[in-house]
């Protein structure tokens, strides 16, 4: 028995605009509504028009939230303010990464959890688990809502003539409540694809109303609506890690190069959280003997590296693809590897990635491949 893919409340739209779909963790998601370089480049010069409602909400209320979510993730959840976002991720007790989330505290008890689409109902469990000894409540909220995403250099101006919200005064990683285009909405200054945006969570029955009019609001300035496909390209010039990809239970966030994120000075619990002893130790490593670096590969030839591909030197495997694309931005093929630390210094040479038998150049850079001038 197969299971049915889950529908977005903007599937219609997606067919009438004839997207090539494609299941992605359950869901049926538009890959791409025409030439995925052209939808690419539209973000990084004008704007585009994304159906995120796959990603996974869970709403943490009560007098108790903020120290339910310090000690169920890594970061300092109780040091943000109400208004703002955080990224961070929720460890297992051996530092294992389960997944990478954005945290948005919407009020003094109230927070908005959003996790991958392929992980949200494992971190609607782990959260429910951890919030047993505190006065908190944890809530599946992935049916309450839609999320459209609007990026891109255009994206403010667009969604400027459909709010009365103060989009200047909205700084990035921020969120506040409003209304876009007569439609209640949360509007927040985040994004996946290293261009200024927004995402605007509103209930589902909302949803076709909104994308028409951040449809016909970006006409004039070039904006298009664009897939899963562009989003990946992106991401991953943009130097952004995926879930399964750069990110898995085998590593911790210092393997990963996102120490950053673990914040072992909270003090609430007395500063106990889920994995702390165990990303104790993974800290300690990193700093004096790390395993693999994250790293950028940049193509000398054509070839496209894909997940898994060996990266080699002096004909030993020195690393690991973990995403791999032709960049429209940079017109060469580009990866992000764990590389063995001797070999991850950018300006490396002697680096190649192993395609299908054939040894082929690479130059080991730094990331992000792509960084927008502000």
């Amino acid at each position: 028995m197969t299971n049915t893919p889950r529908l977005t409340a903007l599937d219609a739209v997606h067919r009438a605009l004839g997207a090539t779909m494609t299941d992605f963790a359950g869901w049926d998601m538009p890959l791409r509504y025409g030439s995925e370089r052209d939808e690419h480049n539209a973000v990084r010069t004008k704007a585009g028009l994304f159906d995120l409602s796959h990603m996974g909400e869970i709403t943490v209320t009560g007098p108790e939230a903020a120290d339910c979510l310090d000690f169920s993730l890594v970061g300092n959840i109780g040091g943000v303010a109400v208004g703002r976002a955080r990224y961070t991720m929720i460890c297992d007790e051996e530092g294992g990464i389960l997944d990478d989330l954005i945290v948005y505290r919407l009020g003094e008890t109230e927070y908005m959890v959003v996790a991958n689409a392929s992980n949200a109902q494992t971190v609607y469990n782990e959260l429910s688990n951890r919030a047993e000894d505190f006065d908190a409540e944890v809530r599946d909220d992935r049916d309450a809502y839609a999320l459209i995403a609007v990026q891109g250099p255009e994206s403010p101006g667009i969604l400027k003539s459909l709010t009365d919200a103060d989009l200047d005064g909205l700084k990035y990683y921020a969120g506040l409540p409003g209304t876009v285009a007569g439609v209640p909405a949360l509007i927040a200054r985040t994004g996946y694809t290293g261009e200024d945006g927004f995402e605007l969570f509103v209930a589902p029955q909302y949803a076709e109303k909104l994308w028409q009019a951040l449809t016909e609001a970006g006409a004039p300035v070039g904006l298009v609506p664009a897939g899963l496909s562009c989003r990946d390209t992106l991401r991953l010039e943009a130097g952004m890690p995926l879930y399964g990809h750069e990110l898995t239970t085998a590593l911790t966030p210092f393997d990963a190069g996102l120490g950053r994120v673990v914040k072992f000075e909270k003090t609430s619990n007395g500063g106990n959280f889920v994995g702390r002893a165990a990303l104790e130790s993974a800290a300690e490593r990193a700093a004096t003997n790390p395993p693999r670096k994250l790293v950028g590969l940049i193509a000398e030839g054509r070839r496209v590296p894909r997940a898994g591909f060996p990266v080699v030197a002096e004909g030993k495997v020195v690393g690991e693809v973990t995403s791999g694309a032709p960049s429209p931005t940079l017109g060469k093929p580009i990866a992000i590897a764990y590389v063995d630390a001797a070999h991850a210094e950018p300006g490396t040479s002697g680096v190649g990635v192993d395609i299908r038998g054939t040894h082929e150049p690479y130059e080991v850079v730094a990331l992000p491949f792509y960084k927008r001038q502000k």
